[in-house]
């Protein structure tokens, strides 16, 4: 099956670990035919295989801590490579994104096209908002992802 699907990574009740599904939220509605949109907390390798069962382009977005300013927007094409080892995606359990990518690589279930992006949070504390700079950065990053990696979809592209 020739189809996007957008990964929501977080968790929505702490703070700025929220990004990865509100940028989901965001896209709500606003995607062409062919494109999936789910979240997920990450605990699970497979949790993450399960979602991008069948799929030959997927993008995962997620809250990362890098030392950058919080709401700092990141791209990293994880088709070929694993993420720079200066960026560390925020998973609230032992295994996330990373492992998932990686594990998936090594047994041949890594789809054709992964992309992360990664927005940097500054607060995790459980029951707090996300920061006006992450809320910033999830709008900008759901019209970016409509402009540069969902269009093709509307143009029968895979």
């Amino acid at each position: 099956m020739d189809e996007v699907v957008v990964v929501g990574v977080g968790n929505p009740d702490r703070g700025d670990d929220a990004a990865g599904p509100a940028v989901v939220a965001a896209l709500w509605d606003r995607v062409p035919p062919g494109v999936r949109l789910t979240t997920t907390v990450g605990s699970d390798p497979s949790t993450f295989w399960d979602l991008w069962e069948g799929a030959s382009h997927v993008v995962l977005v997620d809250a990362m801590v890098s030392g950058r300013p919080p709401g700092t927007i990141a791209r990293f094409d994880v088709s070929r490579d694993p993420l720079p080892g200066t960026v560390r995606l925020v998973s609230t359990h032992a295994l996330g994104a990373p492992a998932a990518i990686e594990l998936a690589r090594a047994l041949g279930r890594l789809p054709s096209r992964v992309l992360v992006y990664g927005i940097e949070g500054g607060s995790f504390a459980g029951g707090a908002v996300m920061s006006d700079e992450v809320t910033r950065a999830v709008s900008e990053l759901a019209d970016g992802l409509l402009g540069e990696v969902l269009a093709d979809r509307s143009a029968g592209v895979g």
